[in-house]
Parts: structure tokens; C-alpha cells; sequence
């Protein structure tokens, strides 16, 4: 009996050995690769920018089409955006748009809804802070010739995943009835769980050219 019990608790305190392990490389050290992915294809957008004359609306960027700003989630908050919202993109660290199961309208087209993903936890954990974003927060999506500023006017703190319609052309539940150039975030809740949704929408207040020395806009300093 006394061998089996020491057996047993040493089975036991393994187990839970493995288990701290896996927490630590789930919620840290995936955090740290996908930074560094992040990073890089942030920088070879940067490079593409700097390097080619191809308008920013033509331009064909294989890592990216921009990034995502939002003071609300930290003064130097930014993403890279991404197409697609796959796990095989989203644990890059960045934030993907959506071509799935509504196609998302890029920042530039005359009204539609950019949808975007990212994750919550591990693998960057991008919108982690989402929460924290209210009515009158603005978010700021840059790209390579301007820069598109949104006001957050409503948020939906848990809905289901299959909620496609928070992710429509005009987001339904969100109050809004017409048509309109719309920014939707989305991410999982509540944190450390994937079995809901956060949704946060935004529309556009305006837009200002990217000058040579690509100053921020006011909301950004």
C-alpha cells in the first residue's frame, strides 16, 4: 500500500509538472515566438513601404496590408493585419481580416464592415486588452499611403462564435441600420477560454494622407 501511494504521488506531482510546463508555453513562451514572427513581417512591410511606389491600394504585400493602432490597449499598441483568420495566421501574432464566412471590406472601399481577429491568449495575445476599449476609444488602421481613423460606438461584451452577423456589412447588433465604412474587432471571451465571442465596432470619422515622414496622426501621440 505504502508503494503504491508513493507511486501514485509521484505520478501525480509529474503530472502536474507537465501541466505547469504546458500553461507556461501556451500563455508565455508562444507569446514570445509569435512576437518575433510578428515583428519581422512588420519589417519587411516597413522595407516594401519604403522601397516601392506601387499605390497603397494596389500594392501586393505577401505579409501584410498594415497595422492596427489603439491607444486604448497601450500608448505604442500596434498589430500587423493579415489576411485571413486562420490559426495558421493568427498565431503569428498579428490580426487577420476576414475572407471567412463574410468577406471583410478593406479600409479604403467607399462603405462595408474591415473586419478583424486576433487572439485573446498565447500567440501574441494581440487583443488581449480589447476589453477595455468603450464608446468614443478610437482605433487607427495604417497603411501604406493613409491613415483611416474610427470611434468605437458600441461593443458586445459575449456573444456566440457563430454570431455572423456581428461581422456583417452592416453589423447586426451593433445599433447601426445603413450602410457605412465600418471597423469591426473581434476576440475570444471570457480570457483563457475560446467558448465566446468580443466584439467591438468602430466607424470611420475620417482619413489623413501618410506625408514622407509618416507623422502620426493627433490620436496617436
Amino acid at each position: 500500500m505504502a508503494l503504491a501511494a508513493g507511486v501514485i504521488g509521484e505520478l501525480l506531482i509529474t503530472a502536474g509538472v507537465v501541466l505547469g510546463l504546458f500553461v507556461v508555453y501556451s500563455l508565455w513562451w508562444t507569446n514570445v515566438v509569435a512576437d518575433r514572427v510578428a515583428a519581422k513581417k512588420g519589417d519587411r512591410v516597413r522595407d516594401h513601404w519604403a522601397h516601392d511606389d506601387t499605390p497603397g491600394r494596389d500594392f501586393d504585400a505577401k505579409d501584410g496590408i498594415g497595422f492596427l493602432h489603439v491607444p486604448a490597449m497601450g500608448r505604442k499598441f500596434q498589430v500587423l493585419i493579415v489576411k485571413g483568420t486562420d490559426a495558421e495566421e493568427l498565431n503569428k501574432g498579428v490580426a487577420g481580416y476576414y475572407t471567412k464566412p463574410v468577406k471583410a471590406a478593406l479600409p479604403w472601399a467607399g462603405h462595408g464592415n474591415f473586419t478583424l481577429a486576433a487572439h485573446r491568449d498565447g500567440h501574441g495575445a494581440k487583443f488581449h486588452k480589447l476589453n477595455r476599449l468603450d464608446k468614443g476609444d478610437v482605433a487607427v488602421v495604417e497603411t501604406k499611403d493613409e491613415w483611416y481613423v474610427y470611434k468605437v460606438f458600441n461593443t458586445l461584451p459575449q456573444t456566440s462564435k457563430y454570431n455572423v452577423g456581428a461581422i456583417e456589412a452592416i453589423p447586426k447588433g451593433s445599433g447601426r441600420t445603413k450602410a457605412g465604412r465600418y471597423l469591426t474587432l473581434t476576440t475570444c471571451t471570457p480570457v483563457y477560454t475560446s467558448r465566446y465571442r468580443l466584439i467591438v465596432w468602430a466607424e470611420l470619422i475620417r482619413t489623413e494622407k501618410v506625408d514622407p515622414e509618416r507623422t502620426l496622426p493627433p490620436e496617436l501621440r
